[in-house]
């Protein structure tokens, strides 16, 4: 053996040993290896989701002409690493272009803004971007940084006037010359189409555009006085890197990108999906680790106590405490870094399938790229032979130390007891967990999602420690369900799981964890989901609701139109945005992102019922004020009265005093504030939805009637009923519960695999226990008859103990979220978590039953352990 940087080596000759070591055991070396490459491949798609997410972009298209693209700051940075995105578009003040263009180096500069619009084909319906992406409405002066050249007429000179690309001409079927109605927001106007211009290379893949003035682009945007972008010329010679460098640091608020960060600057889904995969792939990918340092360990432990009697005479022959180590420790290196390898591939493919869920679930544009490097590999390899190599050395370590006649006469048997350091962590772990759950260490509200998750993961390494004892345990509960089933095999059962029960609880702890783990993302959801639409179908009293079938939103004057319509008695206009609350955390600060609406407090109990708890929403007026959820003020330590820091969706700072606390978080936004203020700082500034209320004795049909008569000048306005704005923002999106049930698919299928692997590996070993009893008499049905008694035992127990421990974790939860400790449980997914178990245990059993009953029994009374 050598070190080399701390860590020991393998020698050759060691190496050597090893390998024939494994190729006499291939089959108990298999599950190790097995185990090994699952746990690679999970790690390297994690790390490569990471890699894509720190370094992968989308070229930019109507930028492609620019060196340099500057655009305001657009995350709030918690730290130099961690960052929080604004849901708005973070704009530039007009007077920054000149700035800009000042910086030496720069040929010219130009401010562009982007305003979604919607073309109406001729039956009124709308012509969108190509592969659903926008219609960007911009002024004609931005047309240069592509550069688009006009193939078709002439450029926009009046405000009636606009220019449209080729593609969106095309499948709008326009031609010059020809009028065509846009819409913005939810307004409509006619425009003559002058031009159509043509983008470089291979046009417009992620976006429509149309050119107006700039004047008119200007006003149709809502701030005339702000720019989305500024980009630059470069003056012939200039380094667009150096200029960028200049010009973020001449222009106070100004991020300068080039190359792929220009396509940050032009898309925002794009970083928004950056930070996304780079938050998730992070945190996922931890926990992954953990679990699969957790999953290998237990493997390889199992697999090196099945060679106790090898080792034992290895030390009764003269072998030292040394040379145990050294051979457990080459062969942990040759299969760790087998198994590493041969994930790496499988890796790589599962991080595209996951990248595939993330654009199915609308979190990831479709171009984005994946990036596969050869870091995510190496650290998984580094990973798993770390942890290969420490768990040989516990393993190895309880036989090493003891003397050669001791170690022959203790690996006749199975070990009694735990070690004194194992046992105690176990101990510790469970108190800490019910502290961190219920008592003043764990924050209430928003914080108990985190908290559920950190007592969660403390109740399974709890598990994982106290697995053989709880096993032990349960076989008193168990062994009476098994005694009902079959009263002789029953009892043989029971009484090897007695004599075996350390090989036994090797595999019945990891499917008590898969299942702690599954009850708790499968509850923790169902309590969620359930709760959120309670208060939503209690809260909305709305009877009528306006919505767009395509565009951003309603615009405000749309809520002006119907509020003068007979029968209509309130009109509450929502809109629906992102707001980040900084707060004291301990010695320092924190900050998080909360979803947010924006309401108008007069009638406001008519249309939308907050169950306000605390103070007065009547006083939800102007800039100063706020309205938080109870789970929301809870999580910041807020009460009514006070004020709080406040970023709104565009990054504006405001310090609002708090009018109301409110239980209805779940259902409707965790803040309210007043609508003008929201509509303002949005980047379209419409209305997500506006919520009507009919005068008492109003006959429901005829308002609706009338209710789109008087939105008829507005084609892409909808009335409908309470079902369209039941799917709030408290019930979380669709790609929400996507995400989510992708990583957990991914850690239970994991986990699946180690379960079935260790089950296998343990049953497998038995092929001379098995012999002894056929040649005792027994059948083959009644071997079987035992080892399906068993599983029974393992199911049983791995329920029992994996639905307790995951109880306190969702009584937390449930407590911070809905005020009561009882979750709502989901029949469903008990059964499919109980029937999963059932098939796991039972199915990897009976396989590996038959598996070590297919040599005759003379034959197999004589091999090897």
């Amino acid at each position: 053996m050598r070190r080399l940087a701390g860590v020991v080596v393998p020698s050759r000759r060691d190496l050597s040993l090893a390998w024939s070591t494994i190729k006499g055991r291939r089959g108990g070396f298999a599950g190790s290896f097995f185990a090994i490459a699952a746990g690679s491949a999970v790690i390297t798609a994690c790390g490569v989701l990471l890699m894509s997410g720190l370094g992968a972009g989308v070229q930019p298209e109507r930028y492609s002409g620019a060196a340099v693209v500057a655009g305001a700051e657009q995350s709030f940075w918690l730290d130099e690493t961690a960052e929080v995105r604004y849901s708005e578009r973070v704009t530039l003040p007009a007077g920054a272009v000149a700035a800009v263009a000042a910086v030496p180096g720069v040929q010219s500069a130009v401010g562009d803004v982007s305003v979604e619009v919607s073309l109406l084909g001729p039956g009124g319906e709308a012509v969108g971007g190509p592969g659903g992406f926008p219609v960007l409405g911009h002024g004609w002066s931005s047309a240069v940084l592509a550069p688009f050249r006009v193939s078709e007429g002439r450029a926009s000179s009046t405000s009636d006037e606009v220019v449209l690309d080729a593609g969106l001409a095309a499948r709008g079927g326009v031609r010059v010359g020809a009028t065509v109605r846009l819409v913005a927001g939810s307004v409509p106007s006619s425009y003559r189409v002058v031009g159509i211009a043509t983008a470089p290379g291979s046009g417009l893949v992620r976006q429509s555009a149309v050119f107006f003035t700039d004047d008119q682009a200007a006003r149709l945007s809502g701030r005339p006085d702000r720019v989305d972008a500024i980009g630059v010329l470069a003056a012939p010679g200039a380094d667009p890197v150096e200029l960028a460098g200049r010009i973020t640091a001449a222009v106070p608020g100004v991020m300068a990108r080039t190359g792929t960060g220009r396509g940050d600057v032009e898309f925002l889904d794009v970083g928004d999906a950056r930070s996304l995969v780079v938050e998730t792939a992070a945190s996922f990918g931890g926990t992954m680790v953990l679990i699969v340092v957790f999953v290998v360990a237990s493997t390889l432990a199992l697999s090196v106590r099945q060679r106790r009697r090898e080792l034992a005479l290895l030390r009764a022959i003269g072998a030292t405490p040394r040379q145990i180590h050294r051979m457990i420790g080459a062969e942990m290196t040759l299969v760790a870094s087998a198994g590493a390898v041969a994930g790496a591939v499988p890796g790589v493919a599962l991080a595209f399938v996951m990248r595939g869920v993330f654009v199915l679930a609308g979190a990831m544009p479709p171009d984005f790229q994946v990036r596969v490097g050869f870091l995510p590999v190496l650290a998984a390899l580094l990973l798993c032979v770390t942890s290969a190599r420490v768990a040989g050395w516990l393993v190895a370590r309880r036989v090493a130390r003891v003397s050669p006649v001791e170690a022959l006469a203790d690996a006749a048997i199975e070990p009694r007891k735990l070690g004194w350091v194992r046992l105690g962590l176990g101990i510790v772990l469970v108190p800490l967990g019910f502290l961190l759950t219920f008592g003043n260490v764990a924050s209430g509200g928003d914080s108990a999602a985190d908290t559920a998750a950190s007592a969660v993961l403390l109740f399974v390494v709890a598990l994982g420690c106290l697995g053989p004892v709880l096993l032990c345990g349960t076989l008193v509960p168990s062994g009476w369900i098994v005694s009902r089933w079959s009263s002789a095999s029953g009892f043989l059962a029971q009484a090897n799981a007695r004599a075996g029960y350390r090989r036994l609880s090797a595999a019945t702890t990891p499917l008590a964890v898969g299942v702690t783990l599954a009850a708790v993302q499968v509850f923790t959801a169902s309590t969620a989901i359930v709760a959120a639409q309670q208060q939503a179908e209690d809260g909305l009293r709305a009877d009528h609701v306006l919505t767009v079938s395509s565009g951003t939103g309603v615009s405000p004057e749309v809520v002006a139109a119907v509020r003068g319509v007979p029968g209509v008695a309130v009109v509450t206009p929502v809109a629906r945005t992102r707001v980040l609350l900084t707060f004291p955390s301990e010695d320092s600060t924190a900050t998080k992102a909360f979803s947010a609406q924006g309401v108008t407090p007069e009638g406001l109990s008519e249309t939308m019922d907050l169950a306000v708890i605390e103070g007065d929403i009547v006083n939800l007026r102007g800039e100063a004020a706020v309205a938080l959820s109870r789970i929301v003020a809870e999580s910041i330590g807020a009460k009514a009265g006070g004020t709080t820091e406040l970023r709104l969706g565009d990054g504006t700072l405001i310090r609002p005093r708090v009018v109301a606390i409110y239980e209805n978080g779940l259902g409707f936004a965790d803040v309210t504030l007043p609508n003008d203020l929201v509509v303002t700082h949005t980047t379209a500034q419409v209305n997500s939805a506006v919520l009507i209320r009919s005068a008492a004795g109003a006959d429901a049909k005829g308002l609706a009637g009338a209710l789109r008569a008087a939105v008829e000048r507005y084609p892409t306005v909808r009335v409908g009923g309470r079902e369209a704005f039941l799917a709030g923002p408290g019930s979380g999106g669709p790609g929400d519960w996507a995400l989510n049930l992708l990583f957990q698919t991914v850690l239970l299928g994991y986990i699946a695999i180690a379960v079935v692997n260790s089950l296998v590996m343990a049953t497998g070993a038995r092929v001379r226990e098995f012999a002894m009893l056929r040649l005792a008499g027994a059948s083959r049905r009644q071997v079987r008859s035992m080892v399906n008694a068993e599983a029974a035992i393992v199911v049983s127990s791995a329920l029992l103990s994996g639905l307790v421990a995951a109880i306190p974790p969702l009584a937390g939860y449930s407590l911070g979220l809905t005020g009561s400790p009882v979750p709502s449980f989901s029949p469903a997914g008990l059964l499919a978590i109980v029937a999963l178990t059932v098939a796991l245990a039972w199915g990897a059993m009976r396989l590996a039953t038959r598996y070590a009953m297919r040599p005759a029994p003379a034959d197999a009374i004589g091999g090897r352990e």
